[in-house]
C-alpha cells in the first residue's frame, strides 16, 4: 500500500531544522505484513529526543530511515499468526520489543531484549530474517527506525511492538505512554522503587523527567523535587505538585535518596550523582553519545554504600507497565496530557524538532487526523 512518512536521508545537518530539512515527507510503499505482524493506521506519535539524537547524528543509525517510535493507532490488518488482537483495536508501539525467550528477557524488565536490540540496531523489523517492509519510489529499503517507524500514516510491526490500550484513551496520551511514561515512570517504579519514607528527584525535566516527575507523585512518598536549568519547567514542576525546585547551580547540599537522571548528558549524570544521598540510589534514564564521559568519585560508592543503576525503557515489560499507566490515568493519578506541549502535523516535523533542540517544549505529538 501507499502510505506518507517521515524519512531521514541524512544526519548532522545544521539547524534550524526547519530551513536544512534533514527529514523529507514522502510517498512510500509498505508491504502487507507478514507472519507475526500487525498492519496499524497511525493517528498520533510523540516527538522525542531518540528521534533527535538520530537526527543529529548523536546516536547514528543506518540510512534511509523512516523515524519515529512513539505511536499510537488502529489495527487494520493482522499477519498470519497473530490471534489476539482485533481489528479496529487502539494499540501503543514500543520501541523495543520483547521475544520472551533470550536470556535478557528472564530478567522481568531489567535487561533488553537480545534479538530485539540487534534488530534495531540493524533498521530492520524483529524478530526473523531481519525484514524490511518500507521502499521508496526506486525500490531502494528504506529502514525501520526501532521496529516501529511511526512517523508515518500507516506501519508494519511486529505483535511483539504493540500493546493494545482502551479505546477510550486519547491517541496523543496513548502514544506518550509507550515511550516517554513507560521510561520515566518505569524509572521510578521498576528502578528507583522508592518507599513511604524516601524523597524522589527528577533531574532534567523534559518528556521523560516531567514523565517521571508525574509517576513519583502518583504513589506514596515524602516528595518529589525537580532539577532542571530552565526556569519555565521548574515552574510547570512546582504546579504539578514538586516540593522544591533547583537549577542545578542552586541545589548545593541538597540530596535525596533516589535521584532519577533522565537527560542524557554527562553533566547531568554527575549533577543527579552528587545529589544522591548516603545508601541513595541514581538511575540513570537518558542516553548521551557513546562518546561522552562523566568524572565522579568513585569512593563514594563504597564509603557512602551507593547505587548506580541504568535504566533502559524503564527496565519495563511493556505488555505488563502500559496498562498499569494507562489505568492510573483513568483514576486521575497519572495527568500524561500534561505533558503535551503542543500538538503539530507531519508536515511541521522539521519545525518540531527546532523545538525540541531548543529545550522549549515537553511532548509534541503528530496528531494525523490533521
Amino acid at each position: 500500500m501507499r502510505i506518507r512518512g517521515a524519512v531521514l536521508r541524512d544526519m548532522g545537518l545544521d539547524r534550524p531544522y526547519a530551513d536544512s530539512r534533514p527529514l523529507t515527507i514522502e510517498d512510500l510503499d509498505l508491504d502487507a505484513p507478514g507472519p507475526g505482524e500487525v498492519l496499524i493506521r497511525l493517528t498520533a506519535a510523540g516527538v522525542c529526543h531518540s528521534d533527535l539524537s538520530v537526527v543529529d547524528g548523536n546516536r547514528p543509525r543506518p540510512l534511509p530511515m523512516l523515524l519515529g517510535h512513539e505511536g499510537a493507532g488502529i489495527v487494520e490488518a493482522l499477519g498470519e499468526g497473530v490471534d489476539d488482537l482485533r481489528l479496529g483495536e487502539q494499540v501503543v508501539t514500543v520501541f523495543l520489543p520483547r521475544c520472551g525467550v533470550c536470556r535478557n528477557c528472564l530478567t522481568d524488565g531489567k535487561l533488553p531484549c537480545i534479538p530485539g536490540s540487534a534488530t534495531n540496531s540493524a533498521g530492520t523489523l524483529p524478530f526473523d530474517g531481519h525484514k524490511v517492509r518500507l521502499h521508496d519510489d526506486s525500490g531502494a529499503e528504506v529502514l525501520h527506525h526501532l521496529g516501529a517507524s511511526v512517523f508515518a500514516t500507516h506501519a508494519v510491526v511486529n505483535r511483539a511492538s504493540v500493546v493494545p490500550v482502551g479505546d477510550d484513551v486519547p491517541p496523543g496520551i496513548a502514544a506518550v505512554l509507550g515511550c516517554a511514561v513507560l521510561t520515566g515512570g518505569g524509572a521510578v517504579l521498576n528502578a528507583g522503587a522508592p518507599g513511604p519514607e524516601d524523597e524522589v528527584m527528577i533531574v532534567g525535566l523534559g518528556g521523560v523527567g516531567m514523565a517521571a516527575l508525574i509517576t513519583a507523585l502518583s504513589v506514596e512518598t515524602a516528595g518529589v523535587i525537580g532539577v532542571d536549568a530552565n526556569p519555565d519547567k521548574l515552574a510547570f514542576a512546582e504546579e504539578l505538585g514538586a516540593i522544591e525546585t533547583y537549577t542545578p547551580e542552586e541545589l548545593g547540599d541538597r540530596r535525596a535518596p533516589i535521584v532519577i537522571e533522565c537527560v542524557g548528558h554527562p553533566r547531568a549524570f554527575e549533577t543527579a550523582f552528587t545529589a544522591t544521598a548516603v545508601g541513595g540510589t541514581t538511575v540513570t534514564v537518558g542516553l548521551p553519545s557513546p562518546e561522552a564521559r562523566a568524572s565522579i568519585a568513585p569512593v563514594t560508592l563504597t564509603a557512602e554504600a551507593r547505587t548506580v543503576i541504568g535504566s533502559y525503557l524503564g527496565s519495563a515489560v511493556p505488555s505488563r507497565d502500559i496498562p498499569v499507566y494507562a489505568q492510573a490515568w483513568r483514576e486521575g493519578r497519572l495527568p500524561v496530557e500534561a505533558l503535551i506541549s503542543d500538538t503539530v502535523g507531519l508536515d511541521d516535523i522539521n519545525a518540531a524538532f527546532d523545538a525540541l533542540a531548543e529545550g522549549r517544549v515537553i511532548r509534541q505529538v503528530i496528531d494525523f487526523t490533521r
